[in-house]
């Protein structure tokens, strides 16, 4: 910050804090506030089990940190080197009511006139209100101020997110004929400088072709076969590169992104059975996305005939994986049996906060769902011998305020990508059935 230069005033939205919880401090030096009204609505938000329940909770509990000066009165310095101040807003009274522009009293619109209240009385400071909401920030334009999306954790160009995968056309066919032979071939001899860890490779010649992986290990381009997984067999390349990175035991953290019926659930499923053994237990989680906007609290029965609902996706590619086997046969009874004594276990998400696993395989469905903080939270709960799996759909998103630009299985694939430890393949081709096919490109 230039010297002299007055330090902004960010005033955040409810929807900036049901997205991320720990966004007041992701503006560096400039002070941040907080209208009462968003406090008021938090108070609604904190009981539930789904996404934007958790991240209230989580908000008012770091409030409750900041909370031993009196932050309606003055501004409390936030915990952090080089941060500014933070404070809560409860003046309301501007020269213009937007209650009155807009023709109602609903909470938005006194968040407006928060905001335009701190602008009058901070004439020599940039306000500007940080908003996920769209319809806020148009609003707030209307009345001069100054409105912006939260940026902080933002995809530019999800058009040319990371795939995993590379076509490659070569002229000679020997290196794939060696790639045959060896199992393996040095990246030169392809016309490749350097291989990202992880990265996949579809090697065609006008001869031959051959799937290949870049072994961050051994520095070598090594063949990946065509290989089932509990009786699963990939059907085509992406499928088979998911496949192998999945049961890969030197990658602990995979992500496979593909639209509705690419067999993202299904392979990673299969891909868990396949390695029971090595691993203490399975979970499968998935984010609770509340069905027309309600909490889970309004569906008859108990916790388990609650969160079926939203399990039953996870259920139907068991079932699937289970009918590749005839009912006498061990397979098939295995699966059944590791149900009953929770080594499979089906969980909401919300239920596994705040613990740490060690050698668990642990799978998140519907990753697109999440934010990028929650994405985070998660994976930093892993321990020794712990893999972690999220499939999804990036442009398939469920809850408010994500998009496949700020949602956390595109920021997981952004941020991780070329590292030893993390490989991501995205599927094209859906796999369900012809008819699922032509429905998704023609209607």
């Amino acid at each position: 910050m230039t010297t002299g230069t007055p330090r902004k005033i960010f005033v955040l939205d409810t929807s900036v804090i049901l997205y991320d919880s720990t966004a007041i401090y992701h503006f560096e030096e400039h002070d941040v506030a907080i209208p009462i009204t968003v406090l008021e609505e938090l108070d609604h938000f904190k009981k539930g089990d789904n996404v934007v329940n958790l991240q209230a909770r989580e908000f008012i509990r770091e409030l409750d940190k900041l909370s031993e000066t009196n932050m309606l009165a003055d501004w409390a310095p936030l915990d952090g080197p080089e941060l500014g101040r933070f404070r809560v807003i409860a003046d309301e009274d501007a020269s213009v009511d937007a209650r009155t522009v807009f023709g109602s009293g609903k909470n938005d619109h006194r968040i407006l006139n928060a905001t335009l209240a701190l602008t009058e009385k901070e004439p020599n400071r940039e306000v500007v209100l940080i908003s996920k909401d769209i319809n806020l920030r148009v609003k707030a334009r209307a009345l001069d101020l100054r409105a912006e999306d939260y940026e902080t954790v933002r995809i530019k160009d999800v058009d040319h997110l990371y795939r995993g995968r590379t076509d490659l056309e070569i002229e000679d066919p020997t290196p794939i004929q060696l790639l045959y032979e060896r199992g393996a071939v040095d990246p030169s001899e392809v016309g490749l400088d350097r291989l990202p860890a992880n990265h996949y490779y579809i090697l065609r010649s006008p001869q031959n072709s051959a799937l290949a992986w870049a072994n961050p290990g051994s520095g070598l381009l090594e063949r990946v076969h065509k290989a089932p997984a509990y009786g699963i067999t990939p059907r085509n390349a992406e499928q088979t590169f998911a496949l192998h990175s999945i049961t890969n035991p030197a990658v602990p953290l995979v992500s496979v992104s593909g639209k509705a019926g690419t067999g993202k659930t299904l392979l990673a499923l299969a891909g868990a059975l396949e390695q029971r053994r090595q691993f203490r237990q399975i979970y499968l989680a998935r984010p609770l996305v509340p069905l027309s906007n309600k909490d889970i609290g309004y569906l008859p029965g108990d916790i388990k005939s609650k969160i079926n609902p939203y399990m039953q996706p996870l259920w139907d590619n068991l079932n699937i994986i289970k009918h590749q086997y005839d009912e006498k046969e061990r397979e098939y009874k295995k699966i059944d049996e590791m149900v009953e004594m929770e080594k499979l276990h089906i969980t909401p998400l919300a239920y596994i906060r705040g613990r740490s696993f060690s050698n668990i395989i642990f799978i998140v469905d519907e990753a697109q769902n999440l934010t990028p903080h929650e994405i985070r939270t998660i994976i930093t709960r892993a321990g020794e011998g712990t893999k972690m799996i999220f499939t999804g759909d990036i442009f398939q998103i469920d809850t408010p305020y994500l998009d496949a630009q700020s949602n956390g299985l595109s920021f997981l694939i952004d941020r991780m990508q070329g590292q030893r430890l993390y490989a991501h393949v995205n599927l094209d081709k859906g796999e369900r059935s012809e008819l699922a096919n032509l429905a998704s490109m023609l209607l």
